[in-house]
């Protein structure tokens, strides 16, 4: 199925609406589409051709946006790069690229060589998008124009879209999360507000100064505008927060601050959101399976991720409530089997994690010779800054946090799923870019 170029159409529709704003500045729909069509022939000069992979290697902002619809324009696929990759990562991601841009794409060209129409075919392969990689290497993933435009509609009947929606993305562009903003903005000629990077100040005075009415983030940056003091922001609607559980002590924290947290579960398979809020996506169809694996269907999933029975088998454990809605418990390969007994680490992280002391919390199993696994915890603690006039912080014994912290979760957790040990870290745990935990690194 053909359908007008989003990018096309919301230029007709609004064309004075920023679609657009980063920390250089902004650009209206009409003026995003004028670039975009010099960006599309200066592209079609260097040999870019339909279906063809376009890598872009390009921070977050204004001339990235002009690249990724540039590349739609042509119907050419595009390849996000994230720019933390070694040179040797690099070289893996963009191989089968016939285009690579690692600089703004300006033109110039005559007027008469740029397009006037466009059109998207839904069964096309939109972006190529590199999972984020928490357990093994990144893996390639080809989504279509119809795995977009249906998460974007998903995503909208969820979400109650308002006219004028302003949406923060503090998010890598090179991860689905991030770059979903970007078109779902242009599908609905609304705003995105690009971030490169999440600094707890900046989104601060964004959310409290500017008209956001959305924004992504995951539970530890939430948690550190809370510590800011984010209070009653005036425009929020909904801070999506996912990457990975997200402990109900800090959804209650978010409440209390006057800060609605819609909780979210997807992955890159699923062209992002699967769950958002209390239930699926209305477009998403989700299954658990005996073992309790999550399982997908729907027009979101990416094609060649289906497996022969038509479901896309996430890897991820879960259950649905009575009250429908998914709830997400971890990994199926990072589950521990402590004395014959599975354990979700997620589990015990939201338990450990609802301690007034802890920022964050990690947990993974350890071979024992009485258990086969341990379960143990990795824990930071919440700053404590010393009273006025009293010097440093008296800091207590490990031993004696420890202690406390598996009081704590004896009081909230079955015997075999209380940590037979505490680390105490002061560094942040290790994440990826989007926010999810890399155990493996622990």
């Amino acid at each position: 199925m053909q359908v007008e170029a989003w990018l096309l159409r919301a230029a007709r529709m609004a064309p004075d609406a920023v679609a657009i704003e980063t920390g250089q500045g902004k650009l209206t729909y009409a003026e995003l589409w004028d670039a975009a069509r010099l960006a599309a022939a200066e592209l079609d000069g260097r040999g870019a051709r339909r279906g063809e992979q376009v890598a872009i290697v390009l921070p977050a902002g204004i001339d990235f946006a002009i690249a990724l619809h540039a590349c739609l324009l042509l119907g050419a696929i595009a390849v996000p790069i994230d720019l933390r990759l070694t040179p040797a990562e690099r070289e893996r991601t963009v191989a089968e690229a016939s285009v690579v841009v690692e600089r703004a794409l300006r033109g110039p060209v005559s007027a008469d060589a740029l397009m006037t129409e466009a059109e998207h075919d839904l069964d096309a392969v939109c972006a190529v998008i590199h999972t984020s990689g928490t357990t093994s290497r990144p893996r390639p993933v080809q989504l279509t124009y119809g795995n977009f435009l249906w998460s974007a509609l998903g995503s909208n009947v969820a979400l109650g879209g308002v006219a004028n929606e302003c949406w923060l993305c503090t998010l890598p562009l090179a991860h689905v999360g991030g770059l979903s903003i970007l078109l779902r903005s242009a599908i609905y000629a609304s705003t995105a507000v690009i971030h490169e990077r999440f600094d707890t100040e900046r989104v601060l005075a964004a959310l409290e100064e500017e008209q956001i009415t959305l924004v992504s983030l995951v539970a530890t940056t939430l948690a550190r505008l809370l510590d800011a003091g984010l209070r009653e922001p005036p425009a929020l609607r909904y801070a999506l927060t996912g990457g990975g559980p997200v402990p109900d002590s800090l959804v209650r924290r978010a409440s209390e601050a006057g800060v609605r947290v819609a909780g979210t579960y997807g992955l890159t398979e699923a062209c992002s959101q699967v769950s958002t809020g209390a239930a699926p996506l209305f477009c998403t169809r989700v299954r658990i399976e005996p073992d309790g694996e999550i399982l997908v269907r729907g027009p979101t999933v990416a094609p060649g991720s289906v497996a022969a029975d038509g479901w896309l088998h996430t890897g991820d454990l879960g259950a649905i409530g009575a009250d429908g809605e998914l709830r997400v418990s971890g990994r199926a390969g990072e589950t521990i089997i402590s004395g014959g007994e599975n354990v979700a680490p997620a589990e015990v992280e939201a338990v450990l994690e609802s301690h007034p002391d802890v920022l964050e919390a990690a947990v993974v199993g350890r071979e024992d010779d009485q258990w086969g696994e341990a379960v143990n915890a990795v824990v930071v603690l919440r700053p404590d800054p010393a009273p006025s006039g009293q010097g440093m912080p008296a800091v207590p014994p490990a031993g004696v946090v420890e202690a406390e912290l598996r009081a704590h979760c004896a009081e909230h957790l079955a015997p075999f799923k209380v940590p037979k040990s505490v680390t105490l870290r002061t560094t942040p745990l290790p994440r990826t870019r989007s926010g999810k935990l890399l155990r493996r690194e622990l």
